[in-house]
């Protein structure tokens, strides 16, 4: 993904339809065409007037919202958010993958959370909690341990000083056209196309650092 305004809408790295039949191609399309497109277009128009932050990455702008001028907070937030949320969340998909976690998060998740039925109940859990929109999120917090975590509208687990693994996105975009109002159906679904081995990689990203500051 670019790193800096302006910012662009990367194509994705599978067709839309592959992810059939568990996600559907008008979803997809629509998904990253529009509503990602949409969140890039307006973080661009708000950091346009303020060249001051237009080489701050996209993690700076998250991580530093209240450094920035406070007519601009709300709409970095939301919108930065809205970049960051949805790049990782297409980038941890995959039409043919594992059907189990792999490497060492498949251990981790055994170690902390029993099993991995024990940790897809609980994730499901989490997910269908969120009131209206939002995401839940498997994450790595700072003491290393693995976390499930849920956040609001566009907010990400950055400024909890929390690293993600993997996420769904569970505003009604995410699904409606193929399951109407029923999340726990697409919950479902998502677990048969999630990238295993992009998540395990996202993990060792996490842990690596945390063992060199121990």
């Amino acid at each position: 993904m670019n790193e800096h305004y302006k910012f662009i809408n990367i194509p994705l790295p599978y067709a839309y339809n592959a992810m059939e039949p568990y996600i559907d191609e008008k979803t997809m399309m629509l998904h990253h065409d529009k509503h990602l497109q949409t969140y890039i277009d307006n973080l661009n128009n708000t950091l346009s007037e303020y060249p001051q932050f237009q080489n701050w990455t996209l993690e700076q702008l998250i991580m530093n919202i209240p450094s920035l001028p406070n007519e601009i907070q709300t709409a970095i937030k939301n919108n930065g958010g809205g970049v960051f949320n949805h790049q990782f969340y297409f980038s941890n998909l995959a039409p043919s993958t594992s059907s189990y976690p792999v490497g060492i998060l498949g251990e981790a998740i055994e170690n902390e959370f029993g099993s991995y039925q024990s940790f897809q109940d609980q994730f499901k859990t989490a997910a269908l909690s969120v009131f209206g929109s939002g995401y839940a999120w498997l994450v790595v917090d700072a003491t290393g341990q693995l976390r499930i975590i849920t956040t609001q509208n566009q907010d990400t687990p950055l400024p909890l000083m929390m690293c993600p693994v993997l996420s769904i996105d569970v505003w009604e975009h995410a699904y409606y056209l193929k399951h109407y109002n029923k999340r726990a159906d697409y919950i479902d679904d998502w677990f048969h196309v999630v990238n295993w081995n992009n998540a395990n990689r996202n993990y060792m990203r996490c842990v690596i650092p945390l063992k060199f500051v121990q």
